[in-house]
């Protein structure tokens, strides 16, 4: 009979804590689950792993084990020590499993267990009586600024594990409809429950988090929930004042400009940004005077009137 190097299955050292052989054996009976494993081998890849875990999982059990000493090597012709077999048929040892029929020999000579298959309920469970529930799967999703503010619903399509009808697993588009909550912000999260990765066994899905990233936008920016717009407006609108149509993500809204603006003014239109039911968004709007070509001789003549008329230097502040 082969001794089995419990420690080398399932990758871990000897001195390896519970939480981290548990973690061990998670990571390994994923990978060589038959239901997701079609390679030939993954089987019995798949009873080791649970063989392991049955031992090294249980304190007990792992205790009699490396009572063994650490001269053993995995393939090496293994006989029980004296008195070995009196101590489990006094009870010594209980197992975790539903059935320890599908263990090797070396497994029932220490603890245990009758013969028989490897049952299709093992594989479901990871031979522990186990669901586990399935990844939950990350994805980013574009929207606009204009579905922010009105809240939209989007088709997407997502590649995705799902089952092939014969017990395995393949990946495909899905096509999934999601709703675009009012006022979502940028790096924000939606949860979609349920549209995550296939559960093990009868697990449940996972959830599919889908993080909002915006598409960039003609002329609008955007910080958090506030809106920013830089409004062109020429000497005649800033030094009279006027009231200008600007727009907003909700449409057209008059905005009043005060006499003798200048460039950089700012100006801000409540609630105007992107406004949750909880949190509210507003809209600033950062005027620059654009001054008008002088092309023709009459045009030319109006800015030099305009200079006799308004004696102005914006420069007298830099002394000289």
């Amino acid at each position: 009979m082969d001794y089995k190097d419990y420690y080398k299955t399932l990758n871990v050292a000897k001195d390896a804590s519970q939480e981290e052989i548990k973690r061990a054996y998670r990571k390994l009976a994923r990978k060589y689950h038959p239901d997701v494993n079609k390679d030939p081998k993954a089987e019995l890849k798949f009873k080791e792993i649970n063989e392991a875990n049955e031992v090294l999982g249980d304190a007990e059990k792992r205790k009699a084990y490396d009572s063994f000493g650490s001269n053993w090597q995995a393939g090496q012709e293994f006989r029980p020590p004296p008195g070995w077999n009196t101590r489990q048929q006094q009870g010594g040892f209980r197992s975790q499993q539903a059935s320890s029929e599908h263990f090797s020999d070396f497994f029932e000579s220490l603890f245990g267990g009758g013969r028989g298959g490897f049952t299709t309920e093992d594989f479901s469970s990871f031979g522990r009586g186990q669901h586990d529930r399935g990844n939950d799967l990350h994805a980013k999703v574009a929207i606009t600024l204009e579905d922010s503010y009105h809240g939209a619903k989007r088709t997407i399509t997502l590649n995705r594990t799902v089952g092939d009808g014969n017990g395995g697993m393949t990946i495909q588009p899905q096509s999934l409809h999601v709703t675009i909550p009012k006022g979502v912000i940028e790096g924000q999260q939606i949860r979609l429950e349920g549209q995550g990765d296939v559960g093990y066994g009868r697990g449940a899905r996972g959830n599919l988090f889908l993080e909002i990233v915006f598409e960039k936008h003609p002329y609008f920016t955007i910080n958090k929930r506030d809106i920013y717009l830089v409004l062109p407006v020429t000497p005649w609108e800033a030094a009279l004042g006027a009231t200008i149509a600007v727009p907003t993500l909700g449409g057209h809204v008059d905005l009043k400009l005060p006499a003798n603006s200048q460039t950089g003014r700012k100006l801000r239109l409540k609630g105007r940004g992107l406004s949750s039911k909880t949190q509210v968004g507003h809209q600033y709007v950062t005027l620059a005077v654009h001054t008008p070509p002088a092309d023709t001789p009459e045009q030319k003549d109006l800015y030099e009137k305009m200079a006799k008329l308004m004696p102005y230097n914006p420069r007298s502040g830099f002394g000289g």
